[in-house]
């Protein structure tokens, strides 16, 4: 028991707690700072044996730099994921491009589809022209070819357009292949001019070969070609859209509808959109139905912003080209998206829809002048409407089919005499850098480089010294288990026995009071004394009556101080 007493044995038991503690606690740290040592230890091999002073150190640097940005830049644009993981969470620059080619560019060229009304009165205005003060007996082919012209050479601006947008895509990939690089800011800063310089020369070259492309198809008008359906079947074909009959489904989203004009408020739908109707219904789950649109006479036209305090929001509108209400007692459906792009997207599903884009030119007609009434001249302005049709479409399906391929020609293709972009940064991109000046300077890090460098080394030492610790106490101490804890015997529960109270000691200058007995006590005379009624006592005696009280205690004078 005196072993177990005392200062010192107290200190032992605390220091032997604290060791218990630390060696419960050292497995998990040293699983951190394995993990921490093993995820920095090929890092900091590189920079062991990286001098900064070494010319070949930098130009074997330079060299996997160049290669690491050629093979990224592939991916990027070939497909196949990207190097830091970024394929899940947004487009790459491949799969933006190729919504460029197959839904924006589409959709630009079906925007200058003009109104029937203007078109007919400019190939009447045609005919005219042509005739002069002579009466024509047959249908002017100068008129046609003039009409024609005059629609091939809109294709030009959305062709331009649509080049305008592959280089801006390539442009943010060609930076954002460049962020390897920023361990050495002037290297990056030379790569980015180099293939900006690059670029721009190819998107000089792609434009002037696509205006190439339409003043071929102005220099000459074939019209032997096999679609071309020629001026006999011209005059029996009856003017009309077609427009597919089978059920096919487009698109599927969230859009919303505004449901008051003075709040501004919207109530998000779900929308289905199929090859011949437009569906909205409750949530996704397309249980409940709300309403549903034929898409016959149906045209779609864009809602400036803010307007009837709809905010900030992207608004598009749907109506019939007839005049009838679309929704309930409204004239057009309007409907909120949440950004430009999402509008777009929608634009071009209902394009594939047969629901083309309202058509900026309004159908004006002068005041002194009226449309003819002559039949001979109305069946001209038929036949040529049906030529202009046929032949347009020939030349907007060559177009169409051979912008995406100038512009994929920025990086895939040869074009004249600039060769690819994949290649150019391949074999000649590291040319262009050794020429545009001194290495040693060009291949210099930065400071926050550096700092990063000098902190990952002092770290991956400062790990290595902490696991040499942990594994001296490891191997240097004993677990020793604590004494148990103590166990009363007295007790039926765990709990321990409540503190006694200590007795208080009798006054010394008091005596004890006696226990009063059971028995009677005769009661005192005293002739002197008053008679004092007695207090009833608890337990009366035999007979019914009560014991006397004791004497009473004579006076004991105190002690003098």
């Amino acid at each position: 028991m005196a072993d177990k007493l005392g200062t010192p044995y107290l200190q032992k038991a605390l220091n032997q707690m604290l060791t218990n503690h630390i060696r419960d606690t050292l497995p998990s740290l040293r699983t951190k700072l394995q993990a921490e040592v093993l995820s920095m230890e090929k890092e900091v091999e590189e920079y062991k044996k990286f001098k900064p002073g070494d010319p070949a150190m930098k130009t074997k640097a330079m060299l996997t730099l160049v290669q690491t940005y050629s093979l990224e830049f592939e991916r990027r644009i070939e497909g196949g994921g990207t190097s830091d993981g970024a394929a899940s969470q947004e487009l790459s620059g491949g799969a933006k491009i190729s919504r460029i080619f197959h839904e924006r560019f589409p959709f630009e060229l079906v925007k200058l589809e003009t109104d029937e009304k203007q078109m007919r009165r400019e190939i009447s205005y045609e005919i005219k022209n042509q005739l002069g003060v002579r009466v024509g007996l047959f249908t002017p082919d100068l008129a046609f070819e003039e009409i024609v012209k005059r629609q091939i050479k809109k294709l030009l601006q959305p062709s331009l357009k649509c080049v305008d947008m592959v280089s801006t895509e390539l442009g943010a990939v060609v930076q954002t292949c460049s962020e390897g690089m920023a361990k050495y800011p002037r290297l990056r800063d030379e790569t980015e001019r180099v293939l900006s310089t690059q670029l721009r020369e190819q998107e000089q070259a792609c434009k002037q070969h696509l205006k190439l492309m339409v003043e071929i198809e102005l220099s000459y008008m074939n019209t032997n070609h096999p679609d071309f359906i020629g001026f006999d079947r011209a005059s029996k074909t009856k003017q009309g859209g077609t427009r597919t009959a089978s059920h096919q489904l487009i698109r599927k989203g969230w859009l919303s509808i505004p449901v008051s004009l003075i709040k501004g408020s919207t109530r998000e739908y779900w929308f289905v959109l199929s090859s011949d109707s437009l569906t909205w219904y409750k949530d996704n789950e397309e249980k409940e139905q709300k309403y549903s649109l034929r898409l016959e006479d149906m045209r779609v036209r864009d809602i400036e912003a803010g307007r009837f305090s709809i905010g900030k929001k992207h608004v598009f509108a749907l109506f019939y080209t007839t005049g009838k209400n679309v929704y309930k007692d409204k004239d057009q459906l309007e409907m909120v998206a949440q950004s430009e792009e999402e509008v777009e997207n929608w634009k071009a599903s209902l394009l594939r829809a047969g629901v083309y884009p309202q058509s900026d030119s309004s159908s004006r007609i002068d005041s002194g002048e009226q449309d003819s009434i002559d039949p001979q001249l109305e069946r001209q302005v038929e036949t040529i409407r049906n030529l202009v049709d046929s032949y347009f479409s020939i030349v907007s399906k060559n177009i169409r089919d051979s912008v995406p391929r100038a512009s994929y020609c920025m990086i895939n293709m040869h074009h004249v005499s600039l060769p690819q972009l994949k290649e150019y940064i391949s074999k000649d991109l590291l040319a262009m850098i050794y020429a545009a000046g001194d290495q040693s300077e060009m291949m210099e890090e930065s400071q926050e480089a550096t700092l990063r460098r000098e902190d990952m080394i002092h770290m991956y030492h400062t790990c290595n010294e902490a696991l040499s610790l942990i594994r001296d106490v490891t191997s240097k101490t004993l677990h020793t288990p604590l004494p148990p804890p103590v166990q009363y015997d007295d007790q039926s529960d765990s709990h321990p026995p409540p503190p006694r109270s200590r007795p208080n000691p009798p006054a010394p200058s008091r005596p004890t009071r006696p226990t009063p007995g059971r028995s009677p006590v005769p009661p005192a005379i005293n002739n002197d004394r008053p008679h004092v009624p007695r207090r009833p006592s608890a337990n009366p005696g035999p007979g019914g009556t009560r014991p006397a009280p004791p004497p009473p205690r004579p006076s004991v004078p105190q002690r003098p101080h």
